[in-house]
């Protein structure tokens, strides 16, 4: 069975690739192809880590809470970006800066995540309860294909940490 954090660290390298893609696109056909399928998969596993991961990283890292209350910040500033970025034309400055900020706002966590709170993570829980969320990861993505049912908002860090502890 697949670890969970594997498959994190798989949507980790996919938000690269998405982002590289936008760096070569050269019309806003091509621009909205790329940054539609990139945003929404931004927003899903958002959703994904908050509903599987950080309720157990709270339980089972050193810093757990700490890093849970990050993760749950960063997202929020990502989630704000991309829907900063379909106010916009596409193509134009006013969207580069909204996913511009959004791809500076995921590389920061991407890095926090892998760093820290992924081998925290590790570190705590046991092979079979990652196991086990890697399970219930790939049923999450499977029963909200494409979104459905997913309500893509902020949360309050603070009162997430304290819901899960």
């Amino acid at each position: 069975m697949d670890d969970i954090t594997a498959l994190i660290l798989d949507d980790h390298a996919a938000f690269r690739r998405g982002f590289a893609r936008l760096d070569d696109a050269r019309d806003p056909a091509e621009l909205l192809a790329v940054w539609e399928a990139l945003a929404l998969h931004l927003d899903i596993h958002a959703e994904a880590e908050e509903a599987i991961l950080y309720p157990h990283l709270v339980q089972h890292g050193d810093d757990g809470a700490e890093e849970t209350e990050d993760a749950i910040g960063d997202h929020n500033k990502i989630r704000d970006a991309v829907a900063e970025s379909k106010l916009h034309e596409v193509g134009s400055d006013a969207w580069w800066a909204a996913v511009w900020r959004a791809r500076r706002e995921n590389s920061e966590h991407l890095a926090e995540e892998e760093d820290e709170a992924l081998p925290d993570f590790r570190r705590h829980a046991s092979v079979e309860l990652r196991a086990e969320l890697g399970q219930r990861w790939l049923t999450f993505y499977g029963e909200h294909k494409n979104g459905r049912n997913l309500p893509f908002r902020d949360k309050d860090p603070e009162q997430y940490v304290q819901d899960h502890r």
